[in-house]
Protein backbone atom coordinates (compact mmCIF):
# COMPACT_ATOMS: atom_id res chain seq x y z
CA UNK A 1 0.00 0.00 0.00
CA UNK A 2 1.20 3.53 -0.68
CA UNK A 3 2.09 6.30 1.75
CA UNK A 4 -1.07 8.25 0.88
CA UNK A 5 -3.20 5.50 2.40
CA UNK A 6 -0.99 5.24 5.46
CA UNK A 7 -1.31 8.96 6.09
CA UNK A 8 -5.06 8.50 6.51
CA UNK A 9 -4.34 6.67 9.80
CA UNK A 10 -2.88 8.97 12.47
CA UNK A 11 -2.51 5.98 14.81
CA UNK A 12 0.70 5.20 12.90
CA UNK A 13 2.33 8.30 14.40
CA UNK A 14 2.36 6.69 17.85
CA UNK A 15 1.92 2.94 17.51
CA UNK A 16 2.49 -0.11 15.42
CA UNK A 17 -1.15 -1.04 15.52
CA UNK A 18 -2.08 -4.61 14.65
CA UNK A 19 -5.26 -5.21 16.61
CA UNK A 20 -7.93 -4.74 13.97
CA UNK A 21 -9.64 -7.97 15.01
CA UNK A 22 -10.53 -6.08 18.22
CA UNK A 23 -11.12 -2.39 17.43
CA UNK A 24 -9.81 -0.53 14.42
CA UNK A 25 -8.44 3.00 14.66
CA UNK A 26 -10.59 5.33 12.60
CA UNK A 27 -9.19 6.77 9.36
CA UNK A 28 -9.32 10.51 8.81
CA UNK A 29 -12.22 10.51 6.29
CA UNK A 30 -14.38 8.60 8.77
CA UNK A 31 -13.73 11.05 11.59
CA UNK A 32 -14.33 13.95 9.22
CA UNK A 33 -17.71 12.53 8.15
CA UNK A 34 -18.78 11.99 11.76
CA UNK A 35 -17.55 15.42 12.83
CA UNK A 36 -19.38 17.07 9.96
CA UNK A 37 -22.68 15.48 10.96
CA UNK A 38 -22.19 16.23 14.66
CA UNK A 39 -21.41 19.87 13.87
CA UNK A 40 -24.55 20.11 11.76
CA UNK A 41 -26.61 18.97 14.74
CA UNK A 42 -24.79 21.45 16.96
CA UNK A 43 -25.30 24.40 14.62
CA UNK A 44 -28.58 23.60 12.86
CA UNK A 45 -30.63 21.19 14.96
CA UNK A 46 -33.16 19.51 12.66
CA UNK A 47 -32.62 21.76 9.63
CA UNK A 48 -30.19 19.33 7.95
CA UNK A 49 -32.10 16.12 8.72
CA UNK A 50 -32.78 15.38 5.03
CA UNK A 51 -29.03 15.37 4.41
CA UNK A 52 -28.56 12.82 7.18
CA UNK A 53 -31.17 10.49 5.68
CA UNK A 54 -29.42 10.79 2.33
CA UNK A 55 -26.08 9.99 3.98
CA UNK A 56 -27.53 6.85 5.57
CA UNK A 57 -28.88 5.70 2.23
CA UNK A 58 -25.47 6.28 0.61
CA UNK A 59 -23.95 4.11 3.32
CA UNK A 60 -26.54 1.45 2.58
CA UNK A 61 -25.63 1.56 -1.10
CA UNK A 62 -21.89 1.34 -0.36
CA UNK A 63 -22.43 -1.69 1.88
CA UNK A 64 -24.65 -3.37 -0.71
CA UNK A 65 -21.95 -2.89 -3.32
CA UNK A 66 -19.31 -4.29 -0.95
CA UNK A 67 -21.19 -7.59 -0.48
CA UNK A 68 -23.03 -7.82 -3.85
CA UNK A 69 -26.48 -7.31 -2.32
CA UNK A 70 -29.39 -5.01 -3.08
CA UNK A 71 -29.68 -1.91 -0.85
CA UNK A 72 -33.11 -2.98 0.43
CA UNK A 73 -31.51 -6.18 1.77
CA UNK A 74 -29.29 -4.14 4.12
CA UNK A 75 -30.43 -2.92 7.53
CA UNK A 76 -28.43 -1.11 10.20
CA UNK A 77 -28.18 -2.40 13.75
CA UNK A 78 -26.32 -1.47 16.94
CA UNK A 79 -23.97 -4.46 16.81
CA UNK A 80 -23.46 -7.99 15.53
CA UNK A 81 -25.36 -9.52 18.45
CA UNK A 82 -28.46 -7.49 17.60
CA UNK A 83 -28.30 -8.61 13.98
CA UNK A 84 -27.95 -12.30 14.80
CA UNK A 85 -30.70 -12.01 17.40
CA UNK A 86 -33.04 -10.59 14.75
CA UNK A 87 -32.62 -13.86 12.84
CA UNK A 88 -32.70 -16.22 15.83
CA UNK A 89 -35.78 -14.59 17.35
CA UNK A 90 -37.62 -13.95 14.11
CA UNK A 91 -37.89 -17.56 12.95
CA UNK A 92 -40.93 -19.64 13.89
CA UNK A 93 -39.32 -22.52 15.76
CA UNK A 94 -40.67 -25.99 16.39
CA UNK A 95 -39.63 -28.22 19.24
CA UNK A 96 -36.98 -30.73 18.21
CA UNK A 97 -35.32 -28.54 15.57
CA UNK A 98 -31.62 -27.75 15.83
CA UNK A 99 -28.97 -25.18 14.99
CA UNK A 100 -25.44 -26.20 13.97
CA UNK A 101 -22.38 -24.06 14.61
CA UNK A 102 -18.78 -24.40 15.81
CA UNK A 103 -17.60 -24.84 19.38
CA UNK A 104 -15.06 -22.03 19.09
CA UNK A 105 -17.41 -19.28 17.93
CA UNK A 106 -17.38 -15.85 19.56
CA UNK A 107 -20.29 -15.72 22.06
CA UNK A 108 -22.22 -13.30 19.81
CA UNK A 109 -22.86 -16.26 17.51
CA UNK A 110 -23.70 -18.71 20.29
CA UNK A 111 -25.97 -17.08 22.86
CA UNK A 112 -28.77 -16.05 20.44
CA UNK A 113 -29.03 -19.70 19.38
CA UNK A 114 -28.47 -21.13 22.84
CA UNK A 115 -31.47 -19.17 24.16
CA UNK A 116 -33.71 -21.12 21.78
CA UNK A 117 -33.61 -24.11 24.11
CA UNK A 118 -36.64 -22.37 25.64
CA UNK A 119 -38.48 -23.59 22.54
CA UNK A 120 -36.92 -27.03 22.61
CA UNK A 121 -34.31 -26.17 19.96
CA UNK A 122 -30.96 -27.96 20.24
CA UNK A 123 -27.62 -26.24 19.64
CA UNK A 124 -24.95 -28.51 18.12
CA UNK A 125 -21.28 -27.53 18.26
CA UNK A 126 -18.51 -28.85 16.02
CA UNK A 127 -15.08 -28.93 17.69
CA UNK A 128 -12.02 -26.94 16.74
CA UNK A 129 -9.08 -29.18 15.83
CA UNK A 130 -5.61 -27.64 15.85
CA UNK A 131 -6.85 -24.18 14.91
CA UNK A 132 -9.21 -25.45 12.22
CA UNK A 133 -12.80 -26.56 11.86
CA UNK A 134 -13.16 -29.61 9.69
CA UNK A 135 -16.16 -29.06 7.47
CA UNK A 136 -16.93 -32.75 7.73
CA UNK A 137 -17.29 -32.39 11.51
CA UNK A 138 -19.65 -29.46 11.02
CA UNK A 139 -21.76 -31.05 8.33
CA UNK A 140 -21.95 -34.37 10.17
CA UNK A 141 -24.07 -32.60 12.80
CA UNK A 142 -26.70 -31.65 10.22
CA UNK A 143 -29.81 -33.79 9.94
CA UNK A 144 -33.34 -33.44 8.62
CA UNK A 145 -34.32 -31.28 11.63
CA UNK A 146 -31.50 -28.75 11.19
CA UNK A 147 -33.05 -25.35 10.62
CA UNK A 148 -29.97 -23.09 10.67
CA UNK A 149 -26.25 -23.42 10.03
CA UNK A 150 -24.58 -20.41 11.69
CA UNK A 151 -20.83 -19.87 11.36
CA UNK A 152 -18.29 -17.09 11.46
CA UNK A 153 -16.67 -16.07 8.19
CA UNK A 154 -13.37 -16.00 10.12
CA UNK A 155 -12.85 -17.44 13.60
CA UNK A 156 -11.83 -14.78 16.11
CA UNK A 157 -9.28 -16.85 18.05
CA UNK A 158 -7.55 -18.69 15.20
CA UNK A 159 -8.08 -16.72 12.00
CA UNK A 160 -9.52 -19.81 10.31
CA UNK A 161 -11.53 -18.82 7.23
CA UNK A 162 -14.59 -20.91 6.53
CA UNK A 163 -15.33 -22.24 3.06
CA UNK A 164 -18.56 -20.26 2.82
CA UNK A 165 -19.20 -21.22 -0.77
CA UNK A 166 -19.21 -24.94 0.00
CA UNK A 167 -21.29 -24.46 3.15
CA UNK A 168 -23.73 -22.18 1.35
CA UNK A 169 -24.25 -24.65 -1.48
CA UNK A 170 -24.81 -27.43 1.06
CA UNK A 171 -27.46 -25.38 2.88
CA UNK A 172 -29.19 -24.19 -0.26
CA UNK A 173 -29.67 -27.75 -1.53
CA UNK A 174 -31.32 -28.72 1.78
CA UNK A 175 -33.20 -25.46 2.36
CA UNK A 176 -31.28 -24.82 5.59
CA UNK A 177 -30.91 -21.17 6.56
CA UNK A 178 -27.25 -20.16 6.16
CA UNK A 179 -26.34 -17.42 8.64
CA UNK A 180 -22.88 -15.84 8.87
CA UNK A 181 -21.19 -13.77 11.54
CA UNK A 182 -19.07 -11.78 9.10
CA UNK A 183 -17.37 -9.35 11.48
CA UNK A 184 -13.87 -10.87 11.36
CA UNK A 185 -13.61 -10.93 7.58
CA UNK A 186 -15.80 -8.24 6.09
CA UNK A 187 -13.55 -5.41 4.92
CA UNK A 188 -10.43 -7.58 4.70
CA UNK A 189 -11.57 -10.43 2.46
CA UNK A 190 -13.95 -10.63 -0.53
CA UNK A 191 -17.50 -11.41 0.57
CA UNK A 192 -20.25 -12.10 -1.95
CA UNK A 193 -23.69 -13.03 -0.62
CA UNK A 194 -24.78 -14.48 -3.97
CA UNK A 195 -21.67 -16.54 -4.61
CA UNK A 196 -21.66 -17.84 -1.01
CA UNK A 197 -25.44 -18.44 -0.92
CA UNK A 198 -25.69 -16.46 2.33
CA UNK A 199 -29.23 -16.04 3.62
CA UNK A 200 -28.32 -13.59 6.38
CA UNK A 201 -25.23 -12.06 7.92
CA UNK A 202 -24.37 -9.56 10.62
CA UNK A 203 -21.22 -7.52 11.20
CA UNK A 204 -20.40 -4.52 13.33
CA UNK A 205 -18.30 -1.82 11.69
CA UNK A 206 -15.53 -1.35 14.22
CA UNK A 207 -13.12 -4.06 13.10
CA UNK A 208 -12.02 -4.69 9.50
CA UNK A 209 -14.57 -2.24 8.12
CA UNK A 210 -12.59 0.58 9.83
CA UNK A 211 -15.78 2.14 11.18
CA UNK A 212 -17.04 3.25 14.59
CA UNK A 213 -18.60 1.04 17.22
CA UNK A 214 -22.39 0.93 17.35
CA UNK A 215 -22.88 1.00 13.57
CA UNK A 216 -23.53 -2.54 12.39
CA UNK A 217 -24.84 -4.25 9.27
CA UNK A 218 -27.60 -6.84 8.95
CA UNK A 219 -28.17 -8.48 5.60
CA UNK A 220 -31.32 -10.51 4.97
CA UNK A 221 -31.79 -12.07 1.55
CA UNK A 222 -35.10 -11.34 -0.13
CA UNK A 223 -35.31 -15.09 -0.66
CA UNK A 224 -35.87 -15.77 3.06
CA UNK A 225 -37.48 -12.54 4.22
CA UNK A 226 -40.95 -14.04 4.61
CA UNK A 227 -39.60 -16.60 7.08
CA UNK A 228 -38.71 -13.89 9.58
CA UNK A 229 -41.10 -12.01 11.82
CA UNK A 230 -39.82 -8.64 13.11
CA UNK A 231 -39.68 -9.04 16.89
CA UNK A 232 -38.75 -5.44 17.66
CA UNK A 233 -41.14 -3.10 15.88
CA UNK A 234 -41.15 0.69 15.99
CA UNK A 235 -42.18 3.76 14.07
CA UNK A 236 -39.53 3.22 11.37
CA UNK A 237 -40.43 -0.43 10.76
CA UNK A 238 -43.41 0.45 8.60
CA UNK A 239 -43.83 1.62 5.03
CA UNK A 240 -45.41 4.96 5.93
CA UNK A 241 -42.90 5.85 8.66
CA UNK A 242 -42.33 9.36 7.32
CA UNK A 243 -46.04 10.11 7.80
CA UNK A 244 -45.47 10.07 11.54
CA UNK A 245 -43.62 13.36 11.27
CA UNK A 246 -44.73 14.81 7.93
CA UNK A 247 -48.41 13.96 7.43
CA UNK A 248 -51.20 16.32 8.46
CA UNK A 249 -53.23 13.44 9.83
CA UNK A 250 -51.89 10.55 11.88
CA UNK A 251 -52.72 7.02 10.73
CA UNK A 252 -51.50 3.65 11.97
CA UNK A 253 -50.71 1.04 9.35
CA UNK A 254 -48.53 -1.94 10.31
CA UNK A 255 -47.39 -2.65 6.77
CA UNK A 256 -43.68 -3.36 6.98
CA UNK A 257 -41.05 -1.56 4.97
CA UNK A 258 -39.57 -3.39 2.02
CA UNK A 259 -36.82 -5.90 2.57
CA UNK A 260 -34.55 -5.81 5.58
CA UNK A 261 -35.42 -2.19 6.31
CA UNK A 262 -38.35 -3.44 8.41
CA UNK A 263 -35.83 -4.50 11.05
CA UNK A 264 -34.78 -0.89 11.66
CA UNK A 265 -37.27 -0.10 14.39
CA UNK A 266 -36.34 3.47 15.25
CA UNK A 267 -33.83 6.28 15.08
CA UNK A 268 -30.42 5.19 13.83
CA UNK A 269 -26.92 6.02 14.99
CA UNK A 270 -26.72 8.74 12.35
CA UNK A 271 -23.24 9.94 13.27
CA UNK A 272 -21.88 6.39 13.30
CA UNK A 273 -23.50 5.49 9.99
CA UNK A 274 -22.03 8.58 8.34
CA UNK A 275 -18.64 7.38 9.55
CA UNK A 276 -19.27 3.81 8.44
CA UNK A 277 -20.19 5.05 4.98
CA UNK A 278 -16.89 6.91 4.67
CA UNK A 279 -14.96 3.83 5.83
CA UNK A 280 -16.67 1.49 3.37
CA UNK A 281 -16.16 4.00 0.58
CA UNK A 282 -12.42 3.99 1.38
CA UNK A 283 -12.30 0.19 1.31
CA UNK A 284 -14.08 0.13 -2.04
CA UNK A 285 -11.65 2.66 -3.48
CA UNK A 286 -8.64 0.63 -2.37
CA UNK A 287 -10.23 -2.69 -3.41
CA UNK A 288 -10.91 -5.67 -1.17
CA UNK A 289 -8.90 -8.07 -3.34
CA UNK A 290 -5.93 -5.75 -3.07
CA UNK A 291 -6.31 -5.66 0.71
CA UNK A 292 -6.52 -9.45 0.84
CA UNK A 293 -3.30 -9.77 -1.16
CA UNK A 294 -1.53 -7.26 1.08
CA UNK A 295 -2.56 -9.12 4.23
CA UNK A 296 -1.39 -12.40 2.71
CA UNK A 297 2.08 -10.93 2.16
CA UNK A 298 2.25 -9.55 5.71
CA UNK A 299 0.95 -12.79 7.18
CA UNK A 300 3.40 -14.97 5.30
CA UNK A 301 6.33 -12.88 6.53
CA UNK A 302 5.03 -12.82 10.09
CA UNK A 303 4.43 -16.56 10.30
CA UNK A 304 7.76 -17.49 8.78
CA UNK A 305 9.73 -15.20 11.07
CA UNK A 306 7.92 -16.22 14.26
CA UNK A 307 8.11 -19.90 13.40
CA UNK A 308 11.87 -19.48 13.00
CA UNK A 309 11.97 -18.09 16.56
CA UNK A 310 10.23 -21.13 17.98
CA UNK A 311 6.62 -19.97 17.99
CA UNK A 312 3.84 -22.35 17.03
CA UNK A 313 1.58 -21.01 14.30
CA UNK A 314 -2.01 -21.79 15.32
CA UNK A 315 -3.64 -20.20 12.27
CA UNK A 316 -4.15 -22.45 9.29
CA UNK A 317 -1.77 -21.80 6.41
CA UNK A 318 -3.72 -23.91 3.94
CA UNK A 319 -4.91 -22.20 0.75
CA UNK A 320 -8.38 -20.72 1.20
CA UNK A 321 -8.23 -20.91 5.01
CA UNK A 322 -6.09 -17.85 5.76
CA UNK A 323 -7.38 -14.42 6.78
CA UNK A 324 -6.05 -11.22 8.34
CA UNK A 325 -5.80 -12.84 11.79
CA UNK A 326 -2.59 -14.65 12.75
CA UNK A 327 -2.36 -16.51 16.05
CA UNK A 328 0.65 -17.98 17.83
CA UNK A 329 1.77 -19.66 21.04
CA UNK A 330 5.19 -19.68 22.71
CA UNK A 331 6.61 -22.62 24.68
CA UNK A 332 7.47 -20.45 27.73
CA UNK A 333 5.63 -17.13 27.63
CA UNK A 334 1.86 -16.75 27.86
CA UNK A 335 -0.06 -14.81 25.25
CA UNK A 336 -0.96 -12.19 27.86
CA UNK A 337 2.70 -11.71 28.75
CA UNK A 338 3.68 -11.34 25.12
CA UNK A 339 0.89 -8.86 24.35
CA UNK A 340 1.82 -6.78 27.40
CA UNK A 341 5.49 -6.81 26.41
CA UNK A 342 4.63 -5.52 22.94
CA UNK A 343 2.30 -2.82 24.28
CA UNK A 344 5.12 -1.47 26.44
CA UNK A 345 7.04 -0.99 23.19
CA UNK A 346 4.15 0.73 21.41
CA UNK A 347 3.00 -2.35 19.50
CA UNK A 348 -0.70 -3.13 19.92
CA UNK A 349 -1.90 -6.70 19.54
CA UNK A 350 -4.12 -8.92 21.72
CA UNK A 351 -4.40 -12.30 23.43
CA UNK A 352 -7.36 -14.61 22.81
CA UNK A 353 -7.86 -18.13 24.21
CA UNK A 354 -4.22 -18.34 25.25
CA UNK A 355 -2.98 -17.29 21.81
CA UNK A 356 -1.12 -14.20 20.73
CA UNK A 357 -3.34 -12.64 18.06
CA UNK A 358 -1.82 -10.26 15.52
CA UNK A 359 -4.17 -8.64 13.02
CA UNK A 360 -2.71 -6.03 10.63
CA UNK A 361 -4.68 -4.11 8.01
CA UNK A 362 -4.23 -2.28 4.74
CA UNK A 363 -1.89 0.46 6.04
CA UNK A 364 0.55 -1.78 7.94
CA UNK A 365 3.95 -2.50 6.38
CA UNK A 366 6.52 -5.27 6.11
CA UNK A 367 8.90 -3.07 8.10
CA UNK A 368 6.41 -3.07 10.95
CA UNK A 369 6.14 -6.87 10.77
CA UNK A 370 9.93 -7.12 11.12
CA UNK A 371 9.83 -4.82 14.15
CA UNK A 372 7.05 -6.78 15.83
CA UNK A 373 9.03 -9.99 15.50
CA UNK A 374 12.20 -8.28 16.72
CA UNK A 375 10.48 -7.16 19.91
CA UNK A 376 9.25 -10.67 20.78
CA UNK A 377 11.43 -13.09 22.78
Amino acid sequence: MNDAIRQLFPVTERYIYMNHAAISPLPRPTVEAMTRQAEQVMRHGTVKVAEWWEAIERTRQHVARLVNARPEEIAFMRNTSDGLSVIANGLRWREGENVVTAGCEFPANVYPWMRLRTYGVELRLAPERDGRIELEDLLALVDRRTRVLAVSFVQFASGFRMDLERLGEFCRRRDILFVVDAIQGLGALPFDVERFHVDAFAADGHKWLLGPEGAAILYVSSRVLDRLEPMLVGWMSVRNWRDSILAEELTYDLTYREGALRFESGTSNVCGLCGLGASVELLLEVGISRIEEHLAVLGRELCERLQAKGYRVVSSRRPGETSGIFCFTHPRFSAQELAARLEQRGIIVSARLGRLRISPHLYNTLEEIVEVVAQLP
